[in-house]
């Protein structure tokens, strides 16, 4: 057999392999880059209280979780009672992002479902959705004393996921 007759069967082997490798992976455990740097900073008006601001500046030294979330996301609305769960464990201050939203709308789901949130932010365009590398809602980060993102959980939180990595990391950093 001639070497030209081997090239299409090493590339197919090769593609093989990497198709067999990607198909091992998780996808909600896509890489930030904003793991373990500061949380972009912004200043955007309240959900409830249009006339309020938040920003992340009003958390540091507190250790903190922000949930990107919409009325219109069918996942958030799976994820809904777990983190009603974790904000009655006041466990940390949970911080809502409602994204690409409208505020009748997310102001109903929060009235019908519960607020799981102590302040949610409306980000209407999603410019602070982009700035955080939102690929899609669901999304939540665990933000440190100092204003550095230290985890993001991509999709819907899980009682499991909370219970085994999500408080642990909490509890840890706020020893720190």
């Amino acid at each position: 057999m001639n070497a030209k007759a081997l090239i299409p069967l090493v590339l197919f082997a090769v593609l093989v392999g990497f198709l067999a490798v990607g198909l091992r992976l998780d996808p909600r455990e896509v890489p930030s880059p904003l793991v373990n740097k500061p949380a972009p900073a912004f200043k955007i008006a309240q959900l409830e209280q249009p006339e309020l601001q938040f920003s992340p500046e009003d958390l540091k030294g507190k250790v903190w979780m922000l949930n990107v979330w919409a009325s219109w996301c069918v996942a958030c609305r799976q994820e809904h009672p777990v983190l009603m769960d974790f904000a009655r464990a006041q466990i940390a201050p949970l911080i809502g992002l409602d994204y690409k939203d409208q505020r009748k709308d997310a102001l109903g789901v929060l009235k019908r479902s519960g607020n799981p949130y102590d302040i949610t932010a409306f980000d209407a365009d999603g410019r602070v959705g982009i700035d955080y590398g939102v690929y899609g809602v669901p999304e939540s980060y665990v933000i440190d004393k100092a204003g550095v993102i230290r985890y993001k959980h991509i999709g819907p939180i899980t009682t499991e996921a909370l219970q085994k990595t999500i408080i642990p990391l909490i509890n840890e950093l706020k020893k720190t």
